[in-house]
């Protein structure tokens, strides 16, 4: 089934939530595939002469959120929910800036009113120049300090969302994040390079687009579509889904060095995996391979055994 029709008859079943949420926002053609919260906090740098940041915020928001990024046409309830935090660190002179980012995107799951998170990404390594009245340009050709991150992760968001409803289906996505981040790379601009650092974008990419990684990249298919999805109707056969899908993740924790894609999926699903398993006949299971493979997390999987 092709990714709009599957994603259309799971969103339905979250269409009031989302009609809420598009009421806080301009109402945009249909065909655009994002709905992002964009805040930009501008706290820590001093004074009023960077009052203008203010303006950033509502530029980035129509960035995002009014562009068309795939050729695949939306319906306002099939928008993909998501957020986009800048936090201004620094202010190293009046229009440089040093910022952290927190990306995060969510998923309807089938048969519920409910969402859950695909992805929650912290980037702490961001420079970029911003001039009051400066337009956003989009140019996938060209590298800008500030649009090329916000673009890396759109399409990474969307490679995630497209993976969690067709095996494989964000590769095309996940091929123009990489495209963006060996622009970045060449520009030698810092949270690109992977000379003399370590989980940067261009990391992540890479690692997405591995096939060794492959296994990690058709786990987000099965613990959402054949779990989650399923959870309402069929309970143990879903936690049976999810037990796959920690299997294999164990079978390739084996295999490869610590990998930051395989972090980011226990670090955003490490309590949504202690709460599927809660109670249920192979808790303990799920528990040892968790233990295991994600114990940075243990504190959220004790109660599987308490």
């Amino acid at each position: 089934m092709p990714y709009r029709s599957i994603r259309s008859s799971i969103a339905g079943g979250v269409v009031l939530l989302l009609l809420m949420a598009l009421s806080a926002y301009p109402r945009a053609a249909a065909a655009q595939e994002l709905l992002c919260d964009v805040s930009v906090d501008f706290s820590q740098v001093s004074g009023s002469d960077f009052d203008y940041l203010e303006g950033l915020e509502r530029l980035t928001r129509e960035y995002v959120n009014d562009r068309r990024w795939t050729e695949d046409r939306f319906e306002d309830h099939e928008r993909i929910l998501c957020s986009f935090d800048i936090i201004i660190q620094e202010a190293t002179a009046l229009t440089e800036f040093t910022a952290r980012l927190v990306v995060s995107s969510v998923r309807p799951i089938y048969g519920t009113m409910q969402n859950t998170r695909v992805i929650q990404i912290s980037d702490r390594d961001w420079e970029f120049a911003y001039a009051q009245g400066e337009a956003l340009t989009f140019d996938l050709d060209s590298f800008d300090a500030y649009t090329s991150v916000i673009d890396f992760y759109v399409y990474l968001l969307l490679g995630y969302d497209y993976d969690t409803f067709r095996p494989m289906g964000g590769t095309p996505q996940f091929e123009r994040a990489r495209r963006i981040a060996r622009l970045g790379e060449s520009a030698n601009a810092p949270g690109w390079s992977s000379i003399g650092a370590s989980r940067t974008r261009t990391d992540l990419v890479t690692q997405l687009l591995d096939s060794r990684l492959e296994p990690l990249r058709r786990a987000y298919f099965t613990y959402h579509y054949h779990g989650l999805d399923h959870f309402v109707q069929e309970p143990e056969e879903a936690r049976r889904a999810a037990l796959d899908v920690l299997d294999a993740l164990d079978e390739l924790a084996a295999d490869v060095s610590r990998q930051y894609a395989l972090d980011l999926f226990f670090n955003t699903k490490s309590r949504e995996l202690a709460a599927l398993f809660t109670g249920a006949a192979n808790g303990s299971q799920a528990y040892a391979i968790l233990s295991r493979i994600d114990p940075s997390n243990l504190s959220d999987y004790n109660p599987l055994v308490d």
